[in-house]
C-alpha cells in the first residue's frame, strides 16, 4: 500500500486572541463617552407627611392655573393659549406682584394630563421660567441699572426675593376611558 503524505492545513495562531479581544473591549470602553442625561434642574420641596402639612388658602388673583391635555392643548386660567405666548401673559401679572411684600408673589400652577406630550410639558415649563427671569433681569436693570446674571451675589440675593420663581408642579391625572 502506499502511504498518502499529509499535506499540512493553514492555521492561524489563535494563542494571543484572547490578548487581543480583551485590549479592543478595553480601547473602547476607555475611549467611548457616554451619554448621561442630567434631566431637568428643579429644587424639590422637602417631603412633609400628610399629617404635618398644613393647607393654606390662596386668593385667585395670586394664582396662575396652566393646564395641558393630552392632545396638547394648553388652557391658561381657563383660557386656550398657545404655548409660545405664555410668557408674553404671565409677565405682566409678575411684574404686578414685584411691590407686594415676599408672601403675595405669583403662584403658576402646571397640571398636565398623563398622556401629556413630554416635549409639549418642558416647553410650557420652559415658557413659565422665561417669563419669571425676564421679569427679574428688567427688575435688576431697574433697580441696579445691570442684568441678574451680571450683578453682584446680595445684588442677586435682592433680586431673587422680589421676583422669586413660584412653580407648583401638580401631579397628573389618572383619565379614565
Amino acid at each position: 500500500m502506499i502511504k498518502k503524505k499529509k499535506i499540512p492545513q493553514a492555521e492561524i495562531p489563535t494563542s494571543s486572541m484572547a490578548d487581543i479581544a480583551f485590549l479592543l473591549l478595553l480601547f473602547f470602553l476607555v475611549a467611548t463617552v457616554i451619554d448621561v442625561d442630567t434631566g431637568i434642574g428643579m429644587t424639590l420641596p422637602e417631603y412633609v407627611p400628610p399629617a404635618e402639612q398644613e393647607l393654606v388658602e390662596i386668593s385667585r388673583d395670586r394664582m396662575a392655573a396652566v393646564l395641558i391635555n393630552e392632545n396638547g392643548d394648553v388652557l391658561l386660567d381657563g383660557n386656550p393659549i398657545s404655548v409660545g405666548l405664555i410668557k408674553n401673559t404671565l409677565k405682566p401679572r409678575i411684574t404686578s406682584k414685584i411691590s407686594l411684600p415676599n408672601n403675595k408673589k405669583l403662584i403658576v400652577s402646571l397640571k398636565t394630563d398623563r398622556k401629556t406630550n413630554y416635549n409639549i410639558y418642558i416647553q410650557a415649563l420652559d415658557q413659565i421660567k422665561l417669563a419669571f427671569f425676564e421679569v427679574r433681569d428688567e427688575y435688576s436693570n431697574a433697580t441696579h441699572g445691570k442684568k441678574f446674571n451680571d450683578l453682584t451675589p446680595e445684588q442677586q440675593d435682592e433680586s431673587k426675593e422680589k421676583v422669586p420663581i413660584i412653580i407648583s408642579i401638580a401631579e397628573p391625572e389618572l383619565v379614565k376611558k
